[in-house]
């Protein structure tokens, strides 16, 4: 991801919950890839982007859909 899009990421991550820190790949160059890592410290961070991704999806996984009314078509039997 650019920087725009992880701009975008770390704003999702936050409203969201989900633990990470987006930074650049290569600290000196922030026009390069982007990342989520576990801590912002470029020495001991580890790539955790896989698991971001996932947990931001199980986020949406869990939302339940409204209930009222919705569009649809009724068939009704032709025995009927």
């Amino acid at each position: 991801m650019n920087a725009e899009q992880a701009r975008q990421v770390d704003a999702v991550l936050r409203q969201l919950g989900v633990p990470g820190v987006v930074a650049p790949d290569n600290p000196e160059n922030p026009a390069g890839p982007w990342r989520v890592y576990d801590t912002a410290d470029p020495a001991t961070r580890r790539d955790v982007t896989a698991d971001a991704l996932a947990s931001v999806a199980a986020k949406f996984r869990e939302e339940k859909p409204s209930s009222g009314p919705m569009r649809g078509f009724i068939i009704p039997p032709k025995d009927g």
